[in-house]
Formats: structure tokens, C-alpha cells, sequence
């Protein structure tokens, strides 16, 4: 198989070109402004930085999956991936990050203001898109994404760096900030085409395991990773996020291993030696591989979702996108 094709997403991708393209199309021209060319700018920076379009292509794949036929699954696939920019730009400018997909963040390269402002107008630019679509239904599932999606970042600001922070409520959080634009972006394209209420829940469910473990996955790698997985090994530890390693150790750790969380979490009084000895912590407890068995674990609840649909190549295709996910810690 070329290479260029051989990673699920990509095959997904070529199978869907012509919708893409659409998307692409479309993005591009609703991210312009006449009077603020910034906001092109900024935009431009981010979403030809190399992202894979995963989360719009999902909605593209649910509804040729479920028979779809028109146009409006274009508007909602670029409806899905302004959204996600629109966070990512939020994100940086709260994590105060200075590079996202290799190269320097838009807030570096012009300032928190124009972040936050161009992220408030691909908020505005996604729901006009919605409202063209004519579906007061997709309108409500993307809507609330958008709210879920707040509410998992602000619940993370406070979880963040409290020990007392358990495997519940680290679950709510990805939830919020992850798998709910998963699962929106797959339960509205079963929804424009008119699914049944089986296929369109099946949808969700795939959407929403398929984020959880996209997410436990990305957290695991900031143990596990190398140059091969693009995740630089200790930033979660660095930034002091308590992250779902963490986590299952703490729960597992005597006074003293507790003590040594204390500092490097909640104080973030971080010396040399501290990353090495959190991972031995981690390995000590098991919680890497625990952490494994729940991605796992959640890519399989994917799998499961997925068979409740159509048999067609496009179910193939994410059933393979799911175990893709999870194959960067095989």
C-alpha cells in the first residue's frame, strides 16, 4: 500500500476526497473577514499547520456511512473543525503555550488578544454554519458540545493540580474538553442524513469512546513517548497537569510518595531528577499500564459502538481509525 495511505485516517480521507475538498473550500472562505484581515491571518496559521481534520472528516464519514446524499454535511464538517480551532486557540493563549503541531502558537506570533477575538469569531462563523444547514437538531448537538467543551476546560483549572482530583471526575473532564466534539461531530452527521435513532446513538457512542481514549492515549504518551509519537516525554509533568497516570499513582502512593506529588503537583516545586523519579513512581504502581488497559479498553467500547451500523467500507475504515488511536502504545 503507498504510504501515503496506509494509516486509517489518510484511507479515510482519500475515500472522502471530494468532500474534503468541499470542506476545505468552504473553511477557507468563511474564515475570511473584509474588514479584519487578521483574522485570516491567525486562522490560516492554525488549521494549515498540519492538523489531520479528523473530527470533520468523522462528520463527513457518519453520514455517507448512513446514506447521506446532499450538501449540508459540508457545512457541519466545517462547522466542527471551526469549533475546534476555536478552542485550540483558546487553549493556547490559557495554557500560555508557545508552539502547537511544531511551530509557534498564534498567540506568540501576535498576542493573547488576537487569539482569543479570532477564536470568538470562528465560534460565531461555526454557528451561522449550522443555521444553514436548516436542522434545529444538529444546531442543539453542536451548540451543547461547544458549552461541554468549556466546561471540561474550566473544570480542568481547577483539577488540574488538586491531588484530591479522582478517576471520575478526570473522566468528566475529557469528556468536556475531548469527546464531546467526538461525539457531536459523529451523531450530527447520522443526524443530517436522517439515521435512525439506533444508528445516530450508535454514532455518539462511537464518537464519545473513540475521544476518551484519543485522550488517555495523548496523556500516556507524555510518559511513554518519543520523537516516533511527536509527544516530548514530561511537558504534562512540567506543566503540572494530573493527568490519569498521575492519578492512579497518587491513589496508590504511601506518605511519602504522596509527599513528593505534593510538591511537584500541587506546589510545582520541580527540581532535577523529579520527572525520573515520577516515572518510577508510575512503574512502581503500575499505573502506565493500567493507563494502557483503559485505552484499551475504551477503543474497544469504539469497536463495539461501530458495529450497530451499516456493514460498509467507511465502518470499516473507523473501526481501523479506533485501533490506530490506541496502536501509538502497542
Amino acid at each position: 500500500m503507498d504510504s501515503a495511505t496506509n494509516k486509517p485516517h489518510d484511507r479515510l480521507g482519500v475515500h472522502l476526497s471530494d468532500d474534503m475538498q468541499a470542506v476545505d473550500a468552504l473553511i477557507r472562505t468563511r474564515m475570511s473577514s473584509r474588514h479584519a484581515p487578521r483574522i485570516a491571518e491567525v486562522s490560516t496559521h492554525l488549521i494549515d499547520a498540519g492538523g489531520k481534520r479528523l473530527r470533520p472528516m468523522l462528520t463527513l464519514a457518519a453520514a455517507r456511512l448512513c446514506g447521506y446524499a446532499g450538501a449540508h454535511h459540508i457545512n457541519l464538517a466545517a462547522a466542527v473543525e471551526f469549533i475546534h480551532t476555536a478552542t485550540l486557540l483558546h487553549d493556547d493563549v490559557v495554557d500560555e503555550s508557545g508552539q502547537r503541531r511544531g511551530r509557534p502558537t498564534a498567540n506568540l506570533l501576535w498576542d493573547n488578544k488576537s487569539s482569543v477575538l479570532v477564536g470568538d469569531f470562528l465560534f460565531a462563523r461555526s454557528f451561522q454554519l449550522m443555521v444553514d444547514t436548516g436542522s434545529l437538531r444538529v444546531l442543539d448537538i453542536l451548540s451543547n458540545a461547544s458549552a461541554t467543551i468549556t466546561e471540561g476546560e474550566v473544570l480542568q483549572l481547577t483539577a488540574a493540580r488538586n491531588l484530591a482530583t479522582d478517576e471520575d471526575v478526570y473522566l468528566q473532564v475529557v469528556r468536556g474538553k475531548t469527546a464531546a466534539l467526538f461525539s457531536a461531530a459523529t451523531e450530527a452527521g447520522g443526524v443530517i442524513a436522517g439515521a435512525s435513532e439506533a444508528q445516530v446513538r450508535a454514532l455518539h457512542d462511537y464518537g464519545d469512546a473513540l475521544g476518551i481514549s484519543f485522550q488517555i492515549v495523548d496523556d500516556l504518551l507524555d510518559y511513554w513517548g518519543t520523537d516516533a509519537t511527536g509527544k516530548n516525554v514530561g511537558d504534562d509533568f512540567r506543566e503540572r497537569k494530573l493527568t490519569l497516570p498521575v492519578i492512579k499513582a497518587v491513589a496508590a502512593a504511601d506518605s511519602e510518595e504522596r509527599a513528593f506529588w505534593s510538591r511537584v503537583i500541587a506546589r510545582g516545586e520541580q527540581g532535577d531528577g523529579d520527572l525520573q523519579h515520577a516515572l518510577i513512581l508510575l512503574e512502581r504502581h503500575g499505573a502506565l499500564e493500567a493507563t494502557r488497559a483503559e485505552a484499551l479498553a475504551w477503543a474497544s467500547r469504539a469497536k463495539q459502538a461501530i458495529q450497530r451500523l451499516p456493514a460498509d467500507p467507511i465502518r470499516d475504515m473507523l473501526g481501523d481509525i479506533a485501533d490506530y488511536v490506541v496502536a501509538r502504545i502497542n
